[in-house]
């Protein structure tokens, strides 16, 4: 069964078993009650620049630790939210390139009415962070279209798998139904810092390198059957 969700296509039905009591009332079908494998997150990689620069114009946004509490769970009312706010801000917000409003690329900021992808992200996450969920489960995400083009999501870490929150679309899908290519995020316990995502090590998709980035302890994990790199905590 797909996993997209759209606000239009909501099931009115509320399940009162208690087993997934708030998931299916907005948005949640019966079968996704069990949870997408999360995304594997590896070692430090680098910031991008237009986040980068964004950082130091919003530092308190760039700097400030949250304490990483687990992947949010999900109610009804909070699924409400978050279907709401990413189809609000899909519909708000006027797509432009960076080229056509300030000139030059890789301008990260808060849309006045317009903006590109990262712009639709930040605002997505503000809203949501207003709505008082953590910014450790709010995650700023570089992935690689299927043409090969680099584009930023937001993913919500969920204790139902990491959802998608695209400006490209009102659904909301499991990261690993989308058909991106997902190189970095935001690391959880840090907003500044990034994280790579599987095995890929300091990819870079439309940024430039910040800083360098020290060598990461590697692990062989019998589970999955192949070395993984394990995240520095910061």
């Amino acid at each position: 069964m797909s996993t997209a969700y759209s606000l239009s296509k909501a099931p009115l039905a509320i399940m009162r078993s208690g087993i997934l009591f708030g998931l299916i009332t907005v948005g949640w079908p019966a079968g996704s009650a069990h949870a997408s494998p999360p995304m594997l997150t590896g070692g430090l990689a680098s910031q991008p620049i237009g986040h980068y620069e964004f950082c130091k114009a919003n530092s308190a946004e760039c700097t400030t630790r949250t304490r990483d509490l687990g992947p949010l769970h999900v109610t009804g009312t909070v699924w409400r939210k978050i279907i709401a706010i990413n189809a609000r801000i899909n519909r708000s917000v006027r797509p432009i390139t960076d080229i056509e409003a300030y000139g030059r690329d890789e301008v990260w900021a808060y849309p006045n009415g317009h903006g590109d992808c990262e712009d639709y992200v930040l605002e997505k996450r503000r809203d949501l962070m207003r709505e008082g969920l953590s910014p450790s489960n709010l995650l700023i995400t570089v992935v690689r279209k299927r043409g090969g083009q680099g584009h930023a999501v937001l993913t919500v870490r969920t204790d139902k798998g990491d959802f998608i929150l695209d400006n490209l679309t009102d659904g909301i899908r499991h990261w690993d139904q989308t058909g991106y290519d997902f190189l970095k995020r935001q690391s959880s316990d840090h907003p500044g810092s990034w994280v790579t995502i599987g095995e890929r090590r300091n990819p870079i998709v439309s940024t430039l390198v910040v800083t360098p980035v020290a060598k990461q302890p590697s692990v062989f994990d019998p589970r999955m059957g192949k070395t993984i790199v394990r995240p520095t905590k910061r």
